[in-house]
């Protein structure tokens, strides 16, 4: 007999319904019935989804890389580009949302392709900046693999620009950071962004 779905969910039960609590209280002082039938579970839910939305806080990237390094005679630019990127602006905690595109050029170690997209999404999992979430993928690529270079490019949109503030809702933002050969040799950056499509000078 179908007893009915039942998700298993694996958060912490205190943390979980501490943030729940004040989750009730901050609709209740928005003017909302925490009470009436829609809202019911919604503390919980958001207490739930905000865990995995900054997840990112209790991951080791380094340590992530460092699982699946691999000694390889191979020196020219590996890319990994269109990775997806979902985070949550640290000064309104709305979501900006894009496109991620990482390179490096090996230095005896090569990294398992599954291990960028990982990091990309730890630092992403966390309250951000785009400059600083750029930043941060480019030195944990560096001080891990210790290549020759390390390019970092994001396109992203942000909704506390197209939502609220000056609500533009086509704008995108591009950051880019850059190491070692990708930094002093324009050939080799310039062949980078050609690559991934990125109209960067």
């Amino acid at each position: 007999m179908n007893k009915g779905y039942k998700k298993e969910d694996l958060y912490p039960v205190e943390l979980t319904e501490k943030l729940a609590e004040h989750y009730k209280a901050i609709l209740d002082l928005l003017g909302e019935d925490s009470g009436r039938e829609g809202l019911l579970a919604t503390p919980m839910r958001v207490a739930k989804a905000m865990q995995f939305l900054t997840q990112g806080y209790g991951q080791d990237p380094v340590a992530i890389l460092k699982s699946a390094m691999f000694k390889e005679d191979y020196k020219q630019m590996v890319i990994v580009k269109d990775i997806e990127i979902y985070s949550l602006c640290e000064h309104h905690i709305l979501p900006f949302f894009g496109k991620a595109h990482v390179a490096y050029i090996p230095n005896g170690h090569i990294v398992g392709l599954s291990k960028i997209p990982r990091i990309v999404d730890v630092f992403a999992r966390r309250l951000q900046v785009q400059e600083r979430l750029t930043t941060q993928i480019k030195e944990c690529i560096q001080n891990a693999l210790n290549p020759l270079g390390v390019a970092v490019v994001i396109e992203a949109q942000h909704l506390c620009m197209s939502m609220r503030g000056v609500q533009k809702q086509n704008s995108v933002t591009t950051t880019s950071d850059f190491t070692g050969g990708f930094l002093s040799d324009s050939k080799t950056r310039m062949e980078f962004l050609r690559l991934i499509g990125s109209d960067l000078k």
